[in-house]
């Protein structure tokens, strides 16, 4: 009797998708002849679109020096609204700068949550660095009441509790205290409550250290916020000297946290620093999971990259753009990343990490060869097999044939 039943069961539970198939057509049949997709609404996708907006209209309402050679840029939406953001995340500025359209990433140097409420902003903050077109751009072309093109937030350089120890030691060199001082206003305003931070801070001069006035504030206001600086060229300097090596990493690193992990090292600077304490840290026998690095600019000077083959930054080289059925061909030297060559060139290319970790600008190779840049290789195995690079991280080792999104 229950085998019976079982089976009745089983028979019933299959033949379940007749009574949805004929509980559709009903519905279907009982619907308005007309649609009004005007007074549609649809939630995820406008929850989705707060999050993450393809694009943005940002005012700066205020620029204030944060060095002698640097400043702090303060932007408010016009569209009203700011996405969430963390702490070591960045924001893309899309940049109208002669005949190119560049795109640029700057990380956030505001705390999130004073990206909140109706007075909310967000903050960059530059340092003039003359080789460099958009640093210098940003000094002597943005004023207060500017509205520029941006879009935010990208990046996975953020505190994660689950993943990261209470102790956090910061390694920072120049402009990239940036994301450091997100993270030690959000400390301090009791927004990471668990987290101890230990910044370890490169500068060259005392007179010269971007944002100190307000480190030393926050450190002043919070004991779970430590900076220490190490200046390289100032020999008046009281505290410590030299650069940033193993043993000023093993003197300021706190032991184990209250769970016992070990703590966890994040990295924001340039790369001749970041080999430096990638180096380090090994030495040290730290494990690679707890050494965090945000996104590493590709060098001025192509050929300090490991592997790149001596002599072909001299050359030039001719590619062929595809873009559709548009075709285009410019010359590339070989000491610049493809990305460069292109908006060179007032080709729009959709770069924001300019590093190959994010692949918003992944084409395609069709001829030629590239060097690849092993530090921020985010590509996939099957990518790399079947030809598709990130012209952002790639130089040109010959002529090529390329493919390009259509922007």
């Amino acid at each position: 009797m229950s085998f019976g039943t079982n089976v009745k069961g089983f028979l019933k539970d299959v033949k379940g998708v007749d009574r949805i198939v004929d509980a559709r057509k009903t519905k279907w049949e009982n619907a308005p002849a007309l649609i009004d997709d005007r007074n549609r609404t649809d939630p995820v996708r406008e929850l989705a679109d707060l999050l993450h907006p393809a694009s943005m209209k940002v005012k700066v309402v205020s620029i204030k020096d944060a060095s002698p050679t640097a400043k702090t840029f303060r932007f408010t939406s016009e569209d009203g609204h700011i996405p969430v953001f963390q702490s070591g995340q960045y924001v893309n500025f899309r940049l109208k700068i002669g005949d190119s359209e560049l795109t640029r990433p700057y990380s956030l140097s505001s705390a999130p949550y004073e990206a909140r409420g109706e007075e909310g902003f967000f903050e960059i903050t530059v340092r003039r660095n003359r080789p460099y077109l958009v640093p210098d751009w940003f000094f002597s072309e943005v004023s207060v009441g500017d509205v520029l093109d941006a879009n935010l937030p990208f990046g996975n350089f953020y505190y994660e509790p689950l993943r990261d120890s209470k102790h956090v030691v910061a390694l920072a060199g120049g402009s990239g205290i940036a994301p450091f001082h997100s993270m030690a206003k959000e400390v301090a305003n009791g927004k990471l409550e668990k987290v101890d931070l230990t910044i370890l801070y490169g500068s060259m001069k005392s007179d010269d250290i971007v944002l100190k006035d307000e480190l030393d504030a926050i450190c002043a206001a919070c004991d779970r916020v430590h900076v220490v600086h190490i200046l390289s060229d100032d020999p008046d300097w009281d505290g410590e000297k030299g650069f940033l090596d193993k043993d000023l990493i093993a003197k300021y690193t706190p032991g184990p946290d209250d769970r016992g992990r070990e703590a966890t090292y994040m990295f924001c600077g340039p790369f001749p620093m970041w080999k430096v304490c990638k180096d380090a840290l090994k030495e040290l026998g730290v494990e690679r999971r707890r050494f965090r690095c945000d996104v590493i600019n590709n060098p001025a000077d192509v050929t300090t990259l490991p592997g790149y083959p001596a002599g072909k930054e001299t050359e030039t080289y001719q590619i062929k753009v595809l873009r559709g059925i548009q075709e285009d061909v410019i010359e590339a030297s070989g000491k610049e990343p493809v990305a460069v060559a292109l908006e060179r060139a007032g080709i729009k290319v959709d770069t924001h990490c300019r590093n190959g970790e994010c692949g918003f600008c992944r084409s395609h190779l069709l001829a030629g060869d590239v060097f690849v840049s092993p530090i921020g290789d985010g590509r996939r195995l099957m990518d790399k097999e079947m030809g598709w690079f990130h012209p952002c991280s790639s130089w040109p080792l010959s002529d090529l044939t390329i493919k390009i999104p259509i922007l």
